[in-house]
């Protein structure tokens, strides 16, 4: 067998739950931060709770916001360029026309 191939094994790592809950496993990292255990899993608990790690939902939130103010100022936009097409002759203009007023 090869030598110093396998990752050092940690036989008391240290478990970190954002509850505060610690607790000791194997593992080949010496300390490990998780989320949710069983002290203060919904499913071991009882309870209904909302897990919005990374604040997930905060971000959904405004993202959904930015679009519906980027949707607002499109649609602005969209009734002004419609606006001043209206303005201009009442329609399209034709080559023919365009290359008149050119001369």
């Amino acid at each position: 067998m090869k030598k110093d191939i396998h990752p050092k094994w940690y036989k008391d790592s240290v478990v970190t739950c954002a509850c505060g809950n610690t607790f000791t496993v194997g593992s080949t990292v010496p300390e490990i931060k998780i989320a949710v255990c069983s002290k203060c899993h919904p499913f071991y608990t009882g309870t209904q709770r909302f897990l919005d790690t990374e604040r997930r939902v905060d971000k959904f939130v405004k993202k959904m916001e930015a679009a519906k103010a980027s949707q607002k100022i499109k649609s602005e936009k969209v009734s002004e360029k419609k606006k001043n097409q209206q303005g201009e002759k009442g329609g399209p203009r034709t080559l023919k026309e365009m290359l008149t007023e050119a001369k």
